[in-house]
C-alpha cells in the first residue's frame, strides 16, 4: 500500500510503498480517509516526542479518519506500530477509535480532534473545571488555543482571559480579555497581576518557557489568599524548562498538573474525544485547513502557512 514513511532520523516523510497491516487478535483493520498534520504529528515523526520510541521505518500519523470493513465512519487514535494514519490502510486496537456523529465531515473531525482533544482533557480531566469559573489560556492564537475558548465556554466558563504574541490575532478570539506577551517577563507578569487579583480558576499553558514563568509569579502575587489556582502544562513552544522561585508554591494555593500522554489514560482520551465530537456542532468547533494529496506530503510537510487535512490518493 502506499503511506507516508520515515525512513531514517533526520528525515522528512517519502510517498512510498509499505507493507499491508495485518490485524492481530483485538485489533481492527481502518481504511484512512483523512489524517491532519499537527504539530503533535510532526514531533513524533522526528523522533523529538517524550512519547515516541522510534523504529525506522515507520509509517508517520497519530490519529486519522476512516471505515471500519462494516462501512462505519470512525475517528482512531494511535495506530500500532510501525502502522501510521497517513497511509491507505492502518491497523488500530479495538477500544482506541469512536463513531463520528454524521453532522461532521471527514477532515473537520480530523482537523479538530488533536488540537481540541488538548484543552477538553485539561480542562475536564485535569482541571475539574466547574460552572462560573474563569480561564486564562497561555498560547491562544494556535489551533489549540483558538478551540480551547470555545471549548472553555461550552463546558461553563464564565469568562475567558488570552494571551499570545500576535496582538492582532488575540484582538479577533471570542475572549473576555486579552493580555499580549510583549516587552519583558517583568512587564508581563505586571501586565497579568490585575486578571488574578479578579481572580483566575484555572490556566491552560500550551507555551511554557518565559510567559509560563511570570504566570506563576503573577498568580503567587496577585491571587486573593488562598484561593486555589488551577495550572495545567499542555505544550512548550515556547521553551522545554524554566526557573522557578519556590517560594511562588509555598506562598500561594498553586496546583501544578500536567495533561496529555501519560498524565491521562488512553481510555479516558478516547472518551474526551467522544464528547468533543459529539458537541463540535454546538460548540461551533471548527478550524480553516488545507485538504492535500497525501502523494504531495513530502512538498507539503513543512508548510506551517495552514493546517493540513491528507486525503490518501
Amino acid at each position: 500500500m502506499k503511506a507516508a514513511i520515515v525512513a531514517k532520523a533526520g528525515h522528512g516523510p517519502v510517498y512510498s510503498e509499505f507493507a499491508e497491516p495485518v490485524a492481530g487478535p483485538g485489533e481492527t483493520i481502518i481504511t484512512v480517509m483523512a489524517a491532519a498534520l499537527s504539530p503533535l504529528v510532526r514531533s513524533r515523526a522526528a523522533g523529538k516526542h517524550y512519547s515516541m520510541a522510534a523504529n525506522f521505518p515507520f509509517v508517520v500519523g497519530v490519529d486519522g479518519v476512516g471505515r471500519l470493513e462494516d462501512g462505519r465512519r470512525v475517528y482512531f487514535l494511535l495506530p500500532r506500530a510501525p502502522f501510521g494514519a497517513m497511509a491507505e490502510r492502518t491497523v488500530v486496537p479495538d477500544g482506541q477509535w469512536v463513531t463520528l456523529p454524521d453532522d461532521l465531515d471527514d477532515t473537520m473531525a480530523a482537523v479538530i480532534a488533536n488540537p481540541g482533544m488538548s484543552s477538553w482533557a485539561a480542562l475536564k480531566e485535569r482541571a475539574d473545571l466547574r460552572a462560573g469559573e474563569t480561564v486564562l489560556i497561555n498560547g491562544a492564537t494556535g489551533s489549540a488555543g483558538m478551540l480551547a475558548i470555545r471549548i472553555a465556554r461550552h463546558l461553563g466558563a464564565a469568562k475567558v482571559i488570552v494571551t499570545g504574541r500576535n496582538e492582532t490575532v488575540l484582538r479577533q478570539l471570542e475572549a473576555d480579555d486579552i493580555v499580549p506577551l510583549h516587552g519583558s517577563e517583568d512587564e508581563i507578569e505586571a501586565a497579568l497581576r490585575p486578571h488574578f487579583a479578579n481572580g483566575v480558576d484555572v490556566v491552560l499553558d500550551y507555551l511554557w518557557g518565559p510567559s509560563a514563568r511570570a504566570i506563576l509569579i503573577a498568580g503567587a502575587k496577585a491571587a486573593p489568599e488562598g484561593v486555589p489556582i488551577r495550572f495545567v502544562q499542555i505544550g512548550s513552544i515556547s521553551g522545554s524548562e524554566i526557573s522557578l522561585p519556590a517560594a511562588v508554591l509555598r506562598s500561594s494555593s498553586i496546583a501544578m498538573k500536567g495533561s496529555g500522554l501519560g498524565s491521562v489514560s488512553l481510555p479516558r482520551l478516547v472518551a474526551t474525544i467522544d464528547s468533543l465530537f459529539k458537541a463540535a456542532t454546538s460548540a461551533g468547533l471548527s478550524l480553516d485547513h488545507r485538504a492535500v494529496p497525501l502523494s504531495n506530503v513530502a512538498a507539503s510537510w513543512q508548510d506551517d502557512g495552514q493546517r493540513i487535512v491528507y486525503l490518501p490518493d
